[in-house]
């Protein structure tokens, strides 16, 4: 048997702490880097976390889109210029058959060749044919407003991918972005709630003060369960519904019927895109983004603010409907004795008349 001051043995007890430091030393790192990830997972549940992980999620696609459409080349646009250069060489040719000689059927052959282009146009137009590049459709603001459109559900329908690989990702991209999107609607709801009740508590005590009570002989505030009523939402989305409309319709020129259209039409995920901020007048391109990215901001807020009321308004149903059961049962019984007591009078009543007529 090998004796432990034997140098051998040193070495070879020595090799195995040293290999036990090194897997302990290991495992440690590996047990760090798990709890980091997992701390880093918690942390993009909350509230915070979420509304991060929307805008990324939002800036990560645009810049995706951006690369596909704009590196590809719009076979649209190169065929509807080609159609354009057709219909001209067909009008000329017929101008130098016909207009000398015959102007009646220079006329029916100019109407015909007219009528095909038209129709090859409006075709074009069914497919999103707009007459700009993808140069110049893909900017940057335009991409994260189409990346907010796929996973909010709104679906204006003013920009739409055009290549193979940027209707894939689409797919791919709304498959995953719309739960990120449920959960932010979720969380921002409950924080927005959770914040307002907290105001209108505050303030409907601070105007309540003088509601007090005797108890004991001692003066003592009167204690109740405050709820945010309904209206006070539909005002909170009227109001923000109003700026919504002032501002576009000072920016677009819209009148305050379209603002406000649009600003409903938003907010409720309907998006028929027949009104998109930037994309249906003349203005200079950092004009146009700008209102692009304020238009992302609007959509996205309001949308947390619409989770707000939703959640409020629920609350204030439920204690509604509680408090009307509560009423019913009273009522019910109530009602139950006064039956209980008129029955009762009755037979008193027929048992003394029995009594006399005996």
């Amino acid at each position: 048997m090998m004796d432990r001051h034997h140098p051998l043995s040193a070495s070879f007890h020595g090799s195995m702490r040293s290999r036990d430091s090194s897997s302990t030393v290991g495992s440690d790192a590996r047990e760090k880097i798990k709890d980091c990830f997992r701390k880093f997972i918690a942390f993009m549940f909350t509230q915070v976390g979420v509304g991060a992980l929307v805008v990324c999620y939002a800036i990560l696609g645009a810049a995706g889109f951006m690369h596909i459409e704009k590196d590809s080349p719009d076979k649209q646009l190169e065929e509807v210029r080609q159609l354009r250069v057709n219909c001209a060489e067909a009008l000329w040719n017929i101008t130098i058959t016909n207009n000398l000689f015959n102007e009646t059927a220079w006329v029916i052959k100019v109407d015909q060749v007219l009528k095909v282009f038209q129709n090859n146009i409006t075709q074009a137009i069914h497919t999103g044919y707009n007459g700009r590049s993808a140069e110049d459709i893909w900017s940057f603001p335009a991409a994260l407003m189409y990346s907010l459109s796929v996973f909010t559900m709104i679906g204006y329908g003013n920009i739409v991918p055009k290549t193979v690989w940027g209707k894939i990702v689409t797919i791919a991209y709304a498959c995953f972005g719309i739960p990120i999107y449920v959960l932010y609607f979720c969380n921002m709801g409950k924080v927005l709630a959770q914040t307002f009740k907290w105001l209108y508590i505050t303030a409907h005590e601070c105007s309540r003060r003088d509601d007090t009570l005797f108890e004991d002989g001692e003066m003592q505030p009167v204690k109740r369960k405050i709820t945010v009523p309904s209206t006070a939402c539909l005002w909170v989305i009227s109001f923000y519904i109003l700026t919504g409309t002032i501002m576009f319709g000072a920016w677009e020129k819209w009148n305050y019927l379209d603002s406000t259209y649009f600003c409903v039409i938003s907010l409720c995920k309907i998006g028929f895109g027949d009104f998109v901020p930037g994309a249906n007048i003349a203005d200079s391109a950092g004009g146009s983004h700008l209102k692009l990215v304020i238009n992302f901001i609007y959509v996205l807020l309001g949308m947390g603010l619409v989770a707000m009321c939703y959640n409020l308004m629920c609350e204030d149903v439920r204690v509604k409907v509680r408090e009307l059961r509560e009423d019913l049962k009273n009522c019910l019984d109530d009602i139950t004795l006064k039956i209980t007591v008129c029955m009762n009078d009755t037979k008193y009543y027929h048992q003394k008349n029995s009594r006399n007529v005996k």
